[in-house]
């Protein structure tokens, strides 16, 4: 690319994580075995400090709404400590968005209670495209921004045509997506798929969108089915790399439609502190590959790299490393 640098559009969000001892069953009860603590979360601030820790030179440009209150000051204090990071653009008003994260000690595994706020407004109009002199365009979560998830007579949904106003100005655009239950990612996130040059999500995201089976009942991955499930993304618009990330792996599509996968590393036991940020974090090393002009397999290989620095801390962001650390991490844990 030109190296003009990437804008970072989306949820801003205050995460406040408990620590828990199980998760319980409905009516039962569950302990919560350590401090709270609070850390920025959401697509635009996970992916925004992964891609300043990655390339301290990488010129970022952050798209998206805070509320006026302490957690909004919270937010913005982060991202001020980034030099790189261009706030110009990020709109105050209302109540910051932030999500409870149950994060189970014993599995790893994490459960999220949201509360929309200021992320809900986050529209077009938001957006100074006169003044965002970029190359790429990273925006999530669809399904979590609701007056971008708002229908559109001529393109599907706001959000598609957000993502046709950036191509129309020569910005490759990329997309990720929020897991949730329900069945809204056919009607919601398939328009976006249409001007989308990148698409980077999970597998379970995957299977709700392009109604390819993934995962069995119990959770198993179906592997096999990883290659039809990239060819549909691409079928649905995704015009340049479709990718999904899974505990086992990451696995994608290149623009000639070439089918790559990368194992996940084998980490040592007692490794993995935490999961919240892991999805973001690989998304961050796609985002940095493709920006890089990578081939497709290198750039899974740093998201790979990238998720396991994550998992080594609590938080989201807290374990990033630079790219030439990252990629030492890969070369020590393949």
């Amino acid at each position: 690319m030109n190296e003009k640098g990437i804008a970072v559009a989306g949820n801003m969000i205050v995460d406040i994580l408990y620590p828990i001892k199980g998760f319980p069953k409905p009516g039962e009860l569950t302990t919560i075995v350590g401090d709270s603590s609070r850390a920025t979360g959401g697509c635009l601030c996970n992916d925004i400090i992964n891609l300043a820790a990655l390339d301290g030179s990488l010129h970022l440009t952050a798209l998206g709404r805070i509320g006026n209150d302490d957690a909004g000051d919270f937010i913005m204090n982060r991202l001020q400590d980034l030099p790189n990071v261009d706030l110009e653009q990020i709109k105050r008003e209302g109540v910051t968005s932030y999500t409870l994260v149950m994060a189970d000690e014993v599995t790893k595994q994490r459960s999220f209670y949201q509360c929309r706020g200021a992320n809900a407004l986050f529209c077009e109009e938001d957006i100074d495209w006169d003044k965002l002199d970029v190359d790429l365009m990273h925006i999530g979560y669809i399904l979590l921004l609701d007056a971008l998830d708002e229908p559109d007579e001529a393109y599907g949904t706001k959000m598609a045509r957000l993502l046709h106003t950036a191509q129309k100005r020569g910005i490759k655009t990329s997309i990720d997506v929020v897991t949730e239950a329900g069945e809204r990612f056919r009607r919601v996130v398939a328009p976006a798929l249409k001007f989308a040059d990148y698409c980077i999500i999970n597998e379970a995201e995957a299977q709700a969108t392009t109604g390819i089976p993934l995962l069995t009942d119990d959770g198993t991955l179906l592997r096999e089915n990883m290659p039809a499930a990239l060819h549909k993304m691409k079928e649905m618009g995704v015009s340049t790399w479709a990718v999904i990330h899974c505990p086992e792996g990451g696995f994608g599509l290149d623009e000639k439609n070439r089918y790559f996968e990368v194992p996940g590393l084998k980490l040592p036991e007692g490794y993995i502190k935490g999961s919240v940020g892991a999805g973001d974090a690989f998304c961050s090393g796609v985002l940095y590959g493709a920006w890089k002009g990578m081939p497709l397999i290198s750039a899974i290989e740093l998201g790979t790299a990238a998720a396991a620095c994550s998992l080594s801390q609590p938080g989201a962001t807290e374990g990033m490393r630079s790219y030439e650390e990252t990629m030492q991490l890969y070369r020590e844990l393949r």
